[in-house]
């Protein structure tokens, strides 16, 4: 992952971040609250040779003594030997294992200096231990040291800073278990952040979605409430009109380049706005000029004669059982284009569909009209959308945005491929406001690159350098027109 990765997955995930800072500082501050107060007393010792120096030679030795010495007193102020004698003296309650652990010195850098801090549960003993170090310490260097009568002590040891009472609890120290407990949360939500991302196979971007289906993208949909109810009663230059003239646009570019037959739309999975991404597609092709006929092959669930708000009594369904002839089963959708219903739902869609009587019906009806466009089921819940896929000239396979995975989609090309079908193009519907190509654009209405190379090698030809007419004119057939003698 790159670094650009990994600030999507941290913007995508903010939620997780501000959890996982808010839980982080929350655990510290009850951590504080659960640890025990301590209060620590301070002193501070300098070490200094004995004797007053005759020369600066006397002088820069004293001083190294004095560095030796307060390095070397360091571990006399830890030993339990010192210890048990502050235990012994102050009548203290503890043992000189538990003193000796309290007492903490640090010798100041390149100085003879020692700070002694005594650190315990209660502010008056803190303060009676480091009383006790400035009265007693001074004895045991000198029996260390071996200094008698004739022999004097070789440093002599001042307190430069008297211990004083605690007025407050040096610990826990509330400010630094927040800062500490935020900044871990917030540590642990970014791997979460950037883990979720990565096991994450919803597809957000054009690229996954191309890639997954080894087609390309032909437009971002963006989500509109009011066009899924009214897909022939959409605002002319909405978001959602322009993108779907985009799709248009780009679909009439590949249609030169598929085999004649019928275009179906699907998708991978149900409710990823295939019925709503058909209409909306017909009526743009509809509106350049050409026949169109929809026709409702989602026996099963019909939709499109109910948002069309058309008769639902007859349709495919009863054309296919041989109840009423084609002509008398169609219908038009305010004139715009015509559209062959499902009709009542019959008993056994799938041997309706994958029936010669469904071939033949489909190639009189390519015959009649320049594109025929087939609303179907999804892909990866029946096998009435795959059958009709080999019947159709090509596919044009809806996404949903953030909600239809990479594997689901490649599972429908491969079904596709059984099939012997083409996929046109993929069309991610349900964009969100502010999303464009790659997952990141400006208005997010379509793509401004749907057609560049992709590494499926089902592009075969790129769309820029090709015009709507100039293939039909040099005889080759448009999707939905017969071959001549056909």
């Amino acid at each position: 992952m790159t670094l650009i990765d990994y600030m999507r997955s941290f913007v995508r995930g903010w939620t997780v971040l501000l959890v996982g800072l808010l839980l982080g500082a929350g655990v510290g501050a009850g951590v504080a609250k659960a640890s025990p107060p301590e209060y620590t007393a301070t002193t501070q010792l300098f070490i200094s040779s004995s004797g007053a120096a005759a020369d600066v030679t006397a002088a820069a030795a004293g001083n190294t003594l004095s560095l030796a010495r307060a390095t070397a007193y360091v571990e006399l102020l830890t030993s339990q030997e010192f210890a048990a004698r502050l235990t012994n003296l102050l009548g203290l309650d503890l043992t000189p294992q538990q003193v000796s652990k309290e007492i903490a010195p640090l010798v100041v850098a390149s100085t003879p200096i020692i700070n002694v801090t005594v650190t315990d549960a209660s502010p008056q003993r803190a303060l009676r231990i480091a009383q006790g170090i400035d009265q007693q310490f001074n004895a045991l260097v000198q029996q260390v040291e071996g200094v008698t009568s004739k022999s004097p002590a070789p440093v002599t040891i001042t307190v430069t800073e008297t211990p004083t009472l605690p007025t407050g609890p040096s610990s826990p120290n509330l400010p630094l278990y927040l800062e500490v407990g935020a900044l871990v949360g917030l540590v642990v939500a970014m791997i979460v952040a950037v883990m979720r991302d990565r096991l994450d196979k919803r597809v957000r971007n054009d690229v996954a979605a191309a890639t997954a289906a080894g087609a390309p993208v032909l437009g971002l949909i963006p989500k509109d409430a009011e066009a899924a109810r009214r897909p022939l009663g959409t605002v002319e230059h909405s978001r959602f009109a322009e993108a779907v003239q985009v799709v248009a646009s780009n679909l009439r570019f590949v249609m030169v380049e598929a085999e004649p037959g019928a275009l179906l739309v699907t998708s991978p999975n149900p409710g990823e706005g295939t019925t709503t991404t058909a209409l909306s597609v017909a009526r743009a092709l509809a509106e350049s000029g050409r026949r169109v006929l929809v026709v409702d092959a989602n026996l099963r669930s019909p939709s499109v004669a109910p948002l069309l708000r058309l008769a639902e009594d007859r349709g495919l369904a009863q054309v296919l059982a041989g109840q009423m002839p084609v002509e008398q089963a169609l219908q038009s959708a305010d004139g715009r284009f015509a559209v062959l219903g499902a009709g009542t739902p019959p008993r056994n869609p799938t041997q309706l569909l994958s029936g010669p009587v469904m071939a033949e019906l489909l190639a009189e009806l390519v015959n009649q009209y320049e594109v025929v466009v087939l609303d179907s089921p999804a892909l990866l819940r029946v096998a009435d959308t795959a059958n009709l896929a080999g019947l159709a000239g090509g596919v044009l396979l809806c996404t949903r945005w953030g909600a239809t995975t990479s594997p689901q989609i490649t599972r429908s090309r491969e079904q596709l491929d059984r099939a012997h079908a083409r996929i046109l193009g993929v069309v991610t519907t349900f964009t969100p406001p502010g999303r464009g190509p790659h997952g990141a654009g400006a208005d997010g209405s379509a793509a401004a690159e749907p057609a560049r190379a992709l590494p499926a090698a089902r592009q075969e030809t790129g769309f820029g350098d090709r015009m709507e007419g100039g293939d039909a004119q040099r005889g080759r057939p448009l999707l939905g027109q017969s071959r001549p003698g056909t």
